[in-house]
């Protein structure tokens, strides 16, 4: 990445054409590349649900990809995610809320009829493919057709998150980044000449009479609104907005076609949105609110050694409402931290800090047996210990 004249000039101008493999997949389902994401550890989350006695429910308050939501509902939970940017909400409707057997054949006809639309170029082509470098332009035409074509659709809103997904993540193979949108590369990425391709997203069926639901909102206030059996907490861990690193993903779900700005073309409202725990003055008592307004028996809590809460600090916190064990795991970095600092000229002028990161599942119980079995079964790269 740059040192530049501004952040966006520095993200944006990125001189290294470094693709990312495409064929991300984890338990058979196509993931966006996405910071943050919870791929690599599902198996791990899974394995700590699993020795939390009587858990029929999670709440996934800040669900992101919903890639933790998935798959705790494909192995029998009852799911409830929430996030509050709008392209996590559709994620969330598609991978946690909508069933299978109510979309299946409705939705592949929907992406057959879409599929055969003639390309259009309009405001996604515009701002991601001639005046930023996102995608290819003949791609920018077809998701603008698309798009065009699926608002003046009269359908439900689940059905229709599942659509924008197939959208969503149809982009997401034919782009060029290194997997944040705050910067493009400054050579194609091999990827973006394909032909953009509608598959249908991987749905499950809900437990028998225990609908999974999706909410669209604050965690500070809809945690006091939702109960479960169990808590997944991945919240934002430092200053990077999820919604300046993903507005492409909004934008193309809002379909609002707001003003841009920078030579990564974010929405305007990127400015004006503000989370506490994207600062470090405010994360720690955004993060004792959460703690203390949820109702929940259980907590599993994701969090990065890079993040503004120290281990010692969240494991304080956390103690108010039980014990608390440790599982760590060690993690490469995302790409674009690996690639080092470059001018704009494309000339490397820094060198990366450190190339992996630990990443702590807390878990909080009250309940012995979820301690004893951890200690009898470390899930820990390092062993799991208790505090």
């Amino acid at each position: 990445m740059f040192r530049a004249e501004s952040k966006d000039r520095q993200m944006a101008l990125c001189s290294l054409s470094y693709d990312i493999d495409q064929n991300l997949q984890g338990k058979g389902v196509f993931v966006i590349k996405y910071l943050g994401s919870k791929r690599t550890l599902l198996d791990t989350i899974e394995q700590v649900m699993s020795v939390i006695p009587e858990t029929r429910s999670v709440v996934d308050l800040f669900s992101g990809t919903s890639r933790v939501g998935h798959h705790l509902k494909s192995v029998g939970y009852q799911v409830f995610s929430n996030d509050l940017n709008t392209y996590a909400y559709a994620l969330a409707s598609c991978y946690v809320q909508a069933d299978r057997i109510n979309h299946l054949s409705e939705v592949e006809a929907l992406l057959k009829e879409m599929s055969m639309l003639e390309p259009k170029a309009g405001y996604f082509t515009k701002n991601f493919c001639e005046d930023a470098r996102f995608f290819q332009p003949q791609n920018g035409a077809k998701l603008d057709v698309m798009r065009d074509w699926l608002e003046e659709q009269d359908m439900d809103w689940e059905r229709k998150a599942i659509v924008l997904v197939a959208l969503m993540e149809a982009a997401d193979r034919v782009d060029s980044t290194c997997g944040i949108q705050m910067a493009y590369l400054k050579k194609w990425a091999n990827r973006s000449f394909n032909d953009l391709e509608l598959r249908m997203p991987v749905l499950h069926n809900s437990p028998i009479g225990r609908p999974c639901k999706a909410y669209h909102g604050d965690a500070l206030i809809n945690s006091a609104k939702i109960s479960a059996d169990v808590a997944y907490l991945d919240p934002p861990y430092n200053q990077h907005k999820y919604l300046g690193n993903y507005h492409i993903w909004e934008s193309l779900v809002k379909w609002d076609k707001p003003e841009v700005y920078g030579v990564a073309r974010k929405r305007v409202d990127v400015k004006d949105r503000h989370s506490s725990f994207n600062r470090k003055r405010q994360i720690h008592e955004a993060m004792r609110t959460i703690v203390s307004n949820l109702d929940v028996k259980h907590m599993v809590v994701s969090f990065s050694n890079e993040g503004y809460i120290e281990r010692d600090e969240m494991v304080e916190i956390l103690e108010t409402r039980g014990r608390v064990s440790v599982v760590e795991k060690d993690f490469k970095r995302y790409v674009g931290a690996t690639i080092g600092i470059h001018s704009p000229k494309g000339e490397k002028v820094g060198e990366v800090s450190h190339v992996r990161n630990k990443e702590y599942l807390f878990v909080v119980s009250q309940d012995d047996r979820v301690h004893n079995a951890l200690n009898q079964n470390p899930l820990s790269d390092t062993g799991t210990s208790e505090c």
